[in-house]
């Protein structure tokens, strides 16, 4: 199985996907074609065609799954797929209505490249349970792709010393998480990537992680950890 799983498109003093860009063109290695899903934002048109341009400078041609008259055929013969960011509520709900969810994770299963950004990385775990997303709609069920064995919680934030704010940080959210469920979280910040490549996994990227395991301290991670045994699961 192959993944490559984006923090966030866009980052500071970048442009969009410019920070990954490199990676990126790594990572698709000689398919020329990714099909995209864009159904994390509700213009669809606009989103592909963004994506689109993008992806151009780097010699890959998109094609946006929402466009096709057989996605599910679409997604079969896809060489590469790259799910894009937005609200991952949307997201997850649209596939789950089209009947999409179960083909795109029999395709990567089957050696698809895969690429997420934000709400498309989310979409890589057990659930969406570690969104930072307000649910727009209802999905049917919280469970999503399930390509790894822990949630992820992109555009992870370390609270701020000097911030006068008292809400609830991310990592209490996060251990509000662990009182009710058991696999482990990865916080990405920004920019870090996840890259799996079998049974091989990588934090990738100018940033680190933070892991969340149920009943114990986070776990700091720098660029450039291996972080093959969190395939073994819980």
């Amino acid at each position: 199985m192959r993944l490559l799983l984006i923090s966030s498109s866009l980052v500071h003093g970048h442009g969009y996907l410019d920070h990954a860009a490199a990676e990126l063109r790594e990572f698709v290695g000689a398919a020329r074609r990714v099909l995209f899903v864009p159904f994390a934002q509700s213009d669809r048109d606009g989103y592909t065609a963004r994506v689109r341009e993008r992806l151009g400078a780097l010699d890959l041609a998109v094609d946006g799954l929402h466009a096709s008259a057989e996605p599910a055929a679409a997604l079969a013969g896809a060489a590469a797929v790259f799910v894009g960011g937005g609200n991952t509520f949307l997201l997850l709900a649209e596939l789950q209505r089209r009947g999409l969810l179960a083909p795109l994770r029999a395709r990567v299963e089957a050696g698809a490249a895969y690429i997420g950004s934000s709400a498309g990385t989310n979409l890589a775990g057990p659930t969406i349970g570690t969104t930072n997303d307000m649910p727009i709609v209802w999905p049917a069920d919280p469970r999503a792709l399930g390509l790894l064995p822990f949630n992820l919680n992109p555009h992870y934030l370390d609270p701020d010393p000097r911030s006068t704010h008292k809400g609830e940080t991310r990592e209490v959210r996060i251990r509000e998480f662990h009182e009710h469920n058991p696999q482990p979280v990865l916080g990405l910040r920004e920019p870090a990537m996840l890259r799996r490549e079998g049974v091989h996994l990588h934090l990738r990227g100018e940033a680190g992680a933070r892991l969340f395991r149920r009943g114990a301290e986070p776990v700091e991670l720098a660029p450039g950890a291996d972080l093959a045994g969190l395939l073994r699961g819980p």
